[in-house]
């Protein structure tokens, strides 16, 4: 499943309100500022903080 464009770019963290990015392998949209991954669910985001999994490392990636 891949997220449209047009949507990918209205889309933003619900913690940092910084734009998000869309991991293909993961099904994921990263926020980089935040440092959180959160969960594309049958082509559906789910910007819920809870739902959202820490990325791990530094911020350099």
């Amino acid at each position: 499943m891949i997220i449209d464009e047009a949507v990918l770019a209205k889309l933003v963290c619900p913690v940092t309100r910084t734009p998000l990015r869309y991991d293909k392998e993961r099904r994921e949209l990263i926020s980089d500022a935040g440092r959180l991954a959160f969960p594309v669910r049958d082509g559906t985001p789910v910007l819920l903080v809870e739902q959202a999994r820490p990325l791990e490392g530094n911020a350099d990636g």
